[in-house]
């Protein structure tokens, strides 16, 4: 399981990416998007996100 991002909801703030104490999550052309190899699964992107822009698998 790793965290997941509806892109239609993200604004690329980059809250997640500050959040994330893996450096799972990138921001490239104002979306965020997750390593599922990397992510920990701790959920510090879901509370981080302003947007509701992120869920789990």
């Amino acid at each position: 399981m790793s965290a997941k991002v509806d892109h239609s909801k993200c604004t690329g703030c980059g809250g997640c990416v500050s959040a994330c104490p893996l450096d799972a999550i990138t921001v490239t052309d104002d979306k965020a998007t997750v390593d599922p190899n990397t992510c920990g699964d701790c959920g510090s992107c879901i509370d981080a996100c302003p947007e509701g822009a992120i869920s789990m698998e």
